[in-house]
């Protein structure tokens, strides 16, 4: 069995690679290939196709590139009629892998989509797409579910696969030790992204805030996760640029969710994945003026964080486009720094967000459920 994946970001890859493990594990023999990143070729993916050059945000900046994806799109259809896949697996990335379902429909070629298009937010269209071009969808929210199903879409739900990873793999005394950070200080957290695009437009804006937060709070010390999809080297230059002392590190990224007291996170799966570890985080957003004056009109819901909108109330604060700036942000963390009753708030909110995600096992569920959706279409 052949089973081929499309993942464009780095949340993607991480999601992609543990389906495979899982896939692996319950089908040793089963061949995996795809556009994806380093998580899944660690993972047992052959990878033809390296998001790392992937990077876009925004309709303004997408608009610019339309001849590359048309190029990328034909790309892996060529690839997919080489390979012969029995199942392709399109891992979020809608604006790219929606029109890349239409091709692998034309060509006879089963489709799953995991992780899908939010529909409950904008653009409700895709949804229609989805329900006549995906063989099989998986949603990751129930009322997701019960959105794509009142709509004709073949959809299951079984529980969210952040439950199943999102965890601290060492104690807080080791994870200082990995990463050279001082116990005695608090800990803040900046993740600015996993798109190169991002990480340009945020870091800096994060690192200024850093120094603010020096003069009024001390007793701090910085550390910031380097995406899958990010050169070191941006983030070491971007560090020396705003003079601030900061730890780049690679891996283990709950461990420095487990050991920080705030994050700042550019909007996006962080977002859940801090609220899962129960640490207050600053939600930071910004787009082109383009695509922040298209949002006003297409956007349909108050937040823009997982976390308010499964709430359905602001547990995490928001910044959006202009109100992004290094005074705002430090203004924010400095309330849950000064505040021990706030951070505490805070954190019991985040982890309010857990009992609505379903049990863990979620990955194995899905994975299993695909295979067997696989052999089935095999055999027909």
């Amino acid at each position: 069995m052949k089973i081929m994946f499309s993942a464009g970001e780095a949340s993607g890859d991480m999601h992609g690679a543990n389906l495979a493990k899982a896939m692996k594990k319950i089908d040793p023999e089963v061949e995996l290939i795809g556009m994806g990143g380093s998580q899944m070729d660690a993972a047992g993916v052959r990878i033809i196709y390296d998001i790392k050059n992937l990077g876009f945000i925004g309709v303004g900046e997408i608009l610019k590139k339309i001849p590359f994806f048309f190029r990328l799109r034909d790309f892996l259809f060529q690839k997919m009629l080489e390979e012969k896949p029995d199942l392709l697996v399109c891992i979020d990335y809608p604006g790219f892998n929606m029109r890349l379902i239409k091709k692998a429909k034309a060509a006879g070629i089963p489709v799953v989509y995991y992780i899908l298009p939010t529909i409950w937010a904008w653009h409700k269209s895709r949804g229609k797409v989805i329900a006549q071009y995906a063989d099989l969808a998986v949603s990751m929210f129930p009322f997701e579910e019960t959105l794509y199903r009142n709509i004709g879409t073949n959809v299951i739900y079984a529980g969210h696969p952040l439950m199943d990873v999102v965890h601290a793999d060492m104690t807080k005394e080791e994870a200082y030790r990995y990463f050279g950070l001082d116990p005695q200080k608090r800990t803040i957290l900046f993740m600015p992204g996993s798109r190169l695009q991002e990480v340009k437009g945020l870091l800096p804006d994060m690192l200024s805030a850093a120094k603010i937060i020096k003069q009024y709070a001390g007793n701090v010390q910085f550390i910031i996760p380097r995406a899958s999809t990010i050169d070191r080297s941006l983030l070491e230059r971007a560090v020396q640029a705003a003079d601030v002392s900061a730890v780049i590190a690679d891996d283990h990224i709950y461990d420095m969710m487990n050991i920080s007291t705030v994050a700042v996170a550019a909007s996006g799966t962080a977002t859940l994945e801090t609220a899962l570890m129960g640490l207050p985080t600053i939600l930071i957003y910004r787009v082109s003026s383009l695509t922040y004056t298209l949002s006003k009109f297409l956007v349909h819901i108050k937040h823009i964080g997982l976390p308010n909108i499964i709430s359905g109330r602001e547990i995490m604060p928001e910044l959006w486009q202009d109100e992004v700036t290094p005074l705002h942000i430090a203004e924010q963390l400095l309330k849950v720094l000064q505040d021990k009753k706030q951070e505490q708030q805070l954190r019991s909110d985040m982890l309010s967000v857990r009992s609505s995600m379903g049990k863990p096992g979620a990955v194995e569920r899905i994975a299993g459920t695909i295979i067997q959706f696989a052999k089935e279409k095999g055999s027909l």
